[in-house]
């Protein structure tokens, strides 16, 4: 049976259903109850019975504790990352260019993202997209926004001088969901976002007095969002650039799973076949070149 296959789980769901009890020994008596009656398990004795039952334990104790260690590396990944965003953005000068009116400022220091004019023409799905950011996200008029594969950072500048407090701001975040701006005033930014995040581990700030800051982690961290409001520009995603400073820092199997799992993100994104695809595809070339007599037509790559 495959590691992760649920076909039963339907029919157990709906046995532990039946029994009404959120207590799993019900449960597995009635399983081992169905081995007594139905099949042979007990026959073979005590001691073996015993064996092949603490056997298959183990196997599942294996993947739940392999499924924590990467839930904890990956959780120490997050953490480290932050620290050193933070870290960064603290020792960065903070430019905000000063002006007369009271209209919204604008991400000052930062150059507005225009569209990408160094594809090729024959990339139609290119044109008109946005050369990402520094940080693979993009500078707009009114904010700016970068991300990791695994959380999204937003900047919205709100004052261009002054000192605003957390009770004058409005900062909402839901699932799908983002509005930011002052209270008495309308929002920056009040938009569904592009992709879902976590609300519980999103967190915001007021620096310098003027600034919003936002760090919002993503429910899927598999993948480069595009824009971040649903009504913003696009942004070339062929074109992010993952942080390599944080690559060198992993270890060779975390490094090599993490650069794989870039690499076929990009080929999903051109269309192209994943690595893992690739691999099924010159096991079949090399099969069809072994036995040339056999018809390959009707072949499917699932």
């Amino acid at each position: 049976m495959a590691d992760e296959d649920e076909r039963f789980d339907g029919m157990l769901l709906s046995i532990a259903q039946q029994l009404q009890t959120s207590n799993i020994e019900n449960l597995l008596d009635v399983f081992y109850g169905f081995l007594r009656r139905k099949t042979d398990f007990f026959s073979q004795g005590k001691d073996v019975a015993k064996e092949k039952i603490l056997e298959r334990f183990q196997v599942q104790w294996a993947k739940v504790q392999k499924k924590y260690e990467e839930k904890q590396r990956i959780e120490a990944e997050e953490n480290a990352a932050r620290e050193a965003r933070k870290k960064k953005q603290d020792e960065e000068p903070k430019i905000m260019e000063i002006e007369e009116d009271d209209d919204v400022p604008t991400p000052k220091g930062e150059e507005i993202s225009k569209p990408d004019e160094d594809e090729d023409e024959e990339d139609e799905s290119a044109k008109g997209k946005l050369k990402p950011n520094a940080g693979n996200g993009a500078n707009l008029e009114n904010y700016s926004w970068t991300q990791t594969l695994q959380d999204v950072d937003v900047r919205v500048p709100l004052i261009k001088s002054g000192k605003l407090r957390s009770k004058e701001v409005t900062v909402d975040i839901s699932r799908q969901g983002l509005k930011v701006g002052i209270k008495g005033k309308p929002l920056v930014i009040d938009g569904a976002l592009c992709k879902l995040v976590q609300p519980d581990e999103c967190t915001w700030l007021i620096e310098d007095g003027t600034t919003i800051v936002l760090s919002m982690l993503k429910v899927n961290q598999m993948e480069w969002w595009n824009k971040l409001i649903d009504t913003d520009p696009e942004i070339n995603t062929k074109k992010v650039q993952p942080e390599n400073s944080r690559l060198e820092d992993l270890d060779g199997d975390t490094r090599s799973m993490v650069e794989k799992m870039m690499f076929d993100q990009r080929q999903k994104q051109m269309g192209k076949p994943t690595s893992d695809e690739q691999k099924k595809l010159d096991i079949l070339e090399k099969f069809k070149a072994q036995h040339p007599e056999m018809d390959f037509s009707n072949v499917k790559m699932q």
